[in-house]
């Protein structure tokens, strides 16, 4: 299958081409020609299937012309070694929660389906020399990929990361590591990051000097697979009878997580309508009342992996329904909260039903609460595990957070990052030193 560039400037590109570039050569990302449907018979029978097989064969549709079957259905296997259970918080409203995975956040499944995609690529090419995967976090995305790629052969990931701005246990997970990551703590915002790794890609001394890719969610591999959440979260609602008038609603920073559901609707997925959950970072939520979409400096907040005031994801929306304002409205409709709102969520939220929600997971629980329609059944993706935000939630709920033992784990380590300005020229210099 072939993939374009959502700036239409760039040559088509192959999966493997895609995968390993990360972004355009005119920095737009890859988008593919063909969104493939799934016959109704499977999602007939889909809540008969498990994880595994679910996201099998959404994942074929996506990437089987360009994997050998054999090997994808490997990928997937080795990607999802845990479930994501549904919890019943109030009535038609339930929690998928995705942070089971290695660091206890969404993102686990991306980043791994991707190392291990961009390995098999590596392996076929059969070429010497080391690919490097730079990757931008506001939190999340860092601890993920950085798992997700540790000691995977031929592939060398730096973290960039704002400094002061991700939480200590978030920061652990990915500065403790060693071996093929690299930490580098960006003095700025998550903004900075993201545009330092952007035009690292479309800087010509860089690339000669080393093979760069990226596992953000603008890189296809990174984001498509968190697809197979919302699959498999209808698979749960049909077992219990709930899966009529679907609705899905999904925490939003850089807009990856919720495109791929998008993308999961397009492939035939029966979700009624989408809710796009923001915190006080309200780009998308202003495009949607006004039709204009107008990027500005990122404000930090409690949810801080959201703390995004450009997300990239936002062009592959636009380009999946051919930048039709009414379409998309018709479809998607958002919320923004402040952090006194969110806090306020979560402690009436543990107070009423005993379930702990993080900061992100609250601005989605609280959208449903105040959009949920008679009849409708619905998600909210809870995207990281509480105690990654212990004190922040501990202090707003009067309770304590467990600590699970895997987070601990990272907390024991040594920090070893490295520091760097917001300038290129900066960040440029030390790349083209390594």
């Amino acid at each position: 299958m072939l993939y374009y560039s959502t700036n239409h400037k760039a040559a088509d590109a192959t999966l493997e081409q895609a995968v390993v570039n990360g972004l355009a050569e005119d920095r737009g990302l890859y988008m593919p020609y063909q969104i493939k449907k799934l016959p109704q018979q499977f999602f007939d029978d889909i809540d008969k299937l498990s994880f595994v097989d679910i996201a099998y064969q959404v994942a074929n549709a996506f990437f089987g012309e360009d994997v050998d079957a054999d090997a994808l259905y490997d990928i997937v296997a080795d990607t999802l070694r845990f479930d994501c259970p549904i919890n019943k918080v109030e009535e038609d409203i339930y929690s998928l929660e995705l942070f089971h995975g290695p660091t206890l956040a969404f993102k686990d499944v991306g980043a791994r389906f991707m190392a291990r995609l961009l390995q098999y690529f590596i392996k076929r090419q059969n070429k010497e020399g080391l690919v490097n995967v730079l990757v931008a976090t506001s939190g999340d995305t860092g601890s993920a990929v950085a798992n997700g790629f540790l000691g995977v052969d031929g592939i060398h990931v730096y973290v960039l990361y704002p400094k002061g701005k991700v939480s200590k246990i978030q920061e652990s997970q990915f500065t403790t590591l060693g071996q093929n990551i690299t930490a580098v703590e960006i003095d700025g915002v998550f903004d900075d990051c993201q545009a330092l790794v952007k035009s690292a890609f479309m800087d010509k001394d860089l690339n000669n000097h080393m093979k760069l890719t990226s596992a953000n969610s603008i890189n296809v591999a990174r984001f498509l697979p968190q697809a197979f959440y919302y699959f498999y979260a209808y698979a749960q609602l049909k077992k219990i009878g709930k899966e009529k008038d679907f609705v899905i609603c999904v925490p939003s920073g850089n807009f990856g997580n919720i495109c791929a559901a998008l993308f999961g609707h397009q492939m035939g997925l029966p979700v009624k309508r989408f809710i796009a959950a923001n915190n006080a970072n309200d780009i998308f939520y202003n495009y949607l009342q006004t039709g204009k979409y107008e990027p500005k400096a990122s404000v930090q907040t409690i949810a801080n992996a959201m703390d995004v005031g450009d997300p990239s994801n936002f062009a592959r929306i636009y380009e999946l329904y051919k930048g039709d304002h009414a379409q998309i409205t018709s479809l998607i409709s958002g919320s923004t909260y402040t952090n006194e709102q969110i806090a306020e969520t979560m402690k009436q939220c543990y107070a009423e039903t005993g379930y702990t929600l993080d900061p992100h997971g609250a601005c989605g629980y609280r959208a449903l609460k105040e959009q949920l329609q008679p009849g409708e059944h619905a998600v909210f993706a809870e995207t990281a595990h509480p105690a990654k935000f212990k004190e922040t939630v501990e202090d707003i709920i009067g309770a304590e957070v467990a600590i699970p033992e895997r987070l601990a784990e990272f907390m024991k380590g040594t920090k070893l990052s490295v520091e760097c300005s917001k300038d290129f020229a900066d960040f440029k210099a030390f790349l083209m030193n390594r």
